[in-house]
C-alpha cells in the first residue's frame, strides 16, 4: 500500500477522444463532427461547445456532483452506485453519439412530491445517465449566461441566495416603495414554450449539435404508469438542466421590467414588483400580466397573484413588515408549516427514546435555523424554544403512561413528594401537564441541552 486515498473515479474512460488522443472508430453511417455542426468551420467542429461538455475535467466534475446528489433511478431503473460500472463499460460509445450527434435522451420518470399548500408537484427524473450529461452541459452553458443575466434575479445562480433577494426587497420597502405587485406564474414549468426557449439558447450557443441535444432532452417524453407521453412544452422539474432553463426563459422578463424602470426582485419563478401605490401597483399587475401571457406564452395565476402590503404577502418564506425601517419576519405559512414538522417529530408513537427523538429534531431544526435564522424577530425564536421543550415534556408525560409512573420517575428527578403526588393527581392530560412548573423544573431546559437538543436562539 502506498497511503495513498483511492479515487473513486479511476477507470472512468472520460479521457477516451480528448484532445491529442486517439478517437474511437465512428459508426458506420454516422455524420462526422463538421456534418453535424451545420455552417460551423471545421476548426470550430474540432474544438466546439459539445466537445467541451465531453471534456474529460467537465465530466468528471459532473459525475462527483449527480454521485453526491444521489437521488432515484429514472426508467432505466439504474442507480448511482452502478453509474460507474456503467461508463467505464460505455463511455467511448456514448461520447462518440454526444460529438456526432446521434446520442438520444431517455424519457423522464414521472414522480409527486407533497407541496406545503397541500397540492402536489409533478417531478421528472431523468435517468443517471441524462442526468450526467445534463450536469455536465450546465456547467459549460452557465458561465455563458450569468454574465447576461439580471442583477435582480437571483434563483439557482451561483453565488446567488434567497436570503440576498429578501435583502433587496426590504431595501425596495426602505426606499418607500410599500406596495408589492406579487406575481405567481401558473404551473410555470409545465409551459414552458420550446421554441422560443431554443430561439434563446441559440443567441449564446452556436453548437447546433448542442442545441439539438437539448431539444432532445426537452423532447423526451414523460413515462407515467408505464407509459410514455410525449412532451411538447415545459421544462420537467426534476434534471439538473432544468432551472437553468428556467432563468434564461425568464431573463427575458427581467429584461423587460428593467427597460420599464421597474424595481423588483425575482427568484426562479417568484417575481416581485415594488411600487408606491395601491394604483401603481394596479397599472402594473395589468400591463406585466399582458406582457408575459401574450409574448412569454405563459399564465398568470390571477387567484395567487396580488397588489398588496408586503406585510401580508409571504416571498421566500418571510414576510416584511414596512416602516421606517423595514422588519424581515418568518411568514404565518412558514411557522405553520414549522409546527406541524415538529409535531410529526415528536409523536409519542413514534417509539424512540428521548435521546433519538432529540437528535432526530436537532437535525431538522439545524436546516430550519441554517434559512429562517434570517428573520429579524429573535422573540419568535424564543417563543419556538419554548414550544419544542413543552413537546417534549408533554411526549415524556405520555410515555411514563400510568400514575404510579409518573410519580416514581418525578421523585427520581426531584420533585418533592407532594408536589409530585399533586401534579399526577391534578394534571392526567400531557399538553397542561406540560406547562406546570413541577415538570419544568423536572425537565429543565439544561437536560434537553445536554441530549443535544439545538436552541433556535443563541443571544
Amino acid at each position: 500500500m502506498d497511503g495513498k486515498r483511492p479515487n473513486n473515479q479511476e477507470g472512468l474512460a472520460f479521457a477516451g477522444g480528448g484532445e491529442g488522443e486517439a478517437r474511437p472508430p465512428r459508426a458506420k453511417g454516422v455524420e462526422t463532427d463538421t456534418a453535424a455542426c451545420g455552417s460551423e468551420s471545421p476548426v470550430e467542429a474540432v474544438r466546439g461547445e459539445m466537445e467541451a461538455v465531453c471534456d474529460p475535467e467537465n465530466m468528471k466534475r459532473a459525475y462527483r456532483q449527480v454521485v453526491g446528489n444521489k437521488g432515484s433511478a429514472g426508467v432505466d431503473g439504474m442507480t448511482v452506485d452502478q453509474l460507474r460500472e456503467y461508463l467505464k463499460a460505455h463511455w467511448p460509445e456514448i461520447r462518440e453519439q454526444l460529438v456526432s450527434g446521434t446520442y438520444r435522451p431517455k424519457p423522464v420518470r414521472r414522480v409527486e412530491i407533497p407541496k406545503a399548500d397541500g397540492g402536489k408537484r409533478k417531478l421528472g427524473i431523468p435517468t443517471v445517465l441524462d442526468r450526467l450529461i445534463q450536469q455536465a452541459i450546465l456547467q459549460e452553458l452557465t458561465p455563458k449566461w450569468e454574465e447576461a443575466f439580471s442583477t435582480h434575479s437571483y434563483g439557482f445562480r451561483p453565488g446567488r441566495s434567497a436570503h440576498q433577494a429578501i435583502s433587496e426587497a426590504e431595501a425596495y420597502i426602505a426606499e418607500g416603495r410599500a406596495w408589492v405587485v406579487d406575481l405567481d406564474l401558473e404551473k410555470f414549468f409545465d409551459r414552458v414554450n420550446h421554441d422560443r426557449l431554443m430561439a434563446r439558447l441559440a443567441t449564446r450557443v452556436r453548437d447546433k449539435r448542442l442545441l439539438r441535444l437539448i431539444r432532445a432532452y426537452l423532447n423526451a417524453g414523460v413515462m407515467e404508469n408505464g407509459l410514455v407521453s410525449p412532451t411538447t412544452e415545459g421544462t420537467p422539474q426534476g434534471g439538473p438542466l432544468s432551472p437553468l432553463l428556467s432563468n434564461i426563459v425568464l431573463d427575458e422578463l427581467d429584461r423587460e421590467l428593467e427597460q420599464r424602470g421597474h424595481a423588483f426582485v425575482r427568484y426562479a419563478d417568484d417575481c416581485n414588483i415594488y411600487v408606491r401605490s395601491e394604483k401603481a401597483g394596479q397599472r402594473v399587475m395589468g400591463s406585466v400580466s399582458d406582457f408575459i401571457t401574450r409574448r412569454l406564452k405563459l399564465k398568470v395565476n390571477t387567484s395567487k397573484s396580488a397588489v398588496d402590503r408586503p406585510s401580508k404577502r409571504k416571498f421566500l418564506g418571510f414576510t416584511i413588515v414596512e416602516g421606517a425601517k423595514p422588519q424581515r419576519r418568518i411568514a404565518d405559512k412558514s411557522l405553520r408549516r414549522f409546527r406541524a414538522r415538529v409535531r410529526a417529530l415528536t409523536r409519542r408513537r413514534r417509539g424512540v427514546n428521548a435521546k433519538r427523538m432529540v437528535s432526530d429534531l436537532t437535525r431538522y431544526l439545524r436546516g430550519w435555523i441554517g434559512y429562517f435564522g434570517f428573520c429579524e424577530t429573535p422573540w419568535e425564536l424564543r417563543d419556538l424554544d419554548g414550544w419544542i421543550r413543552r413537546r417534549l415534556r408533554a411526549v415524556a408525560w405520555r410515555q411514563w403512561k400510568r400514575g404510579p409512573t409518573r410519580y416514581h420517575r418525578l421523585r427520581r428527578l426531584g420533585v418533592p413528594r407532594d408536589q409530585a403526588i399533586y401534579t399526577v393527581w391534578r394534571f392526567p392530560g400531557a399538553w397542561r401537564a406540560s406547562r406546570t412548573q413541577v415538570l419544568n423544573a423536572a425537565l429543565p431546559a439544561k437536560l434537553w441541552d445536554q441530549l443535544g437538543l439545538l436552541r433556535l436562539y443563541q443571544p
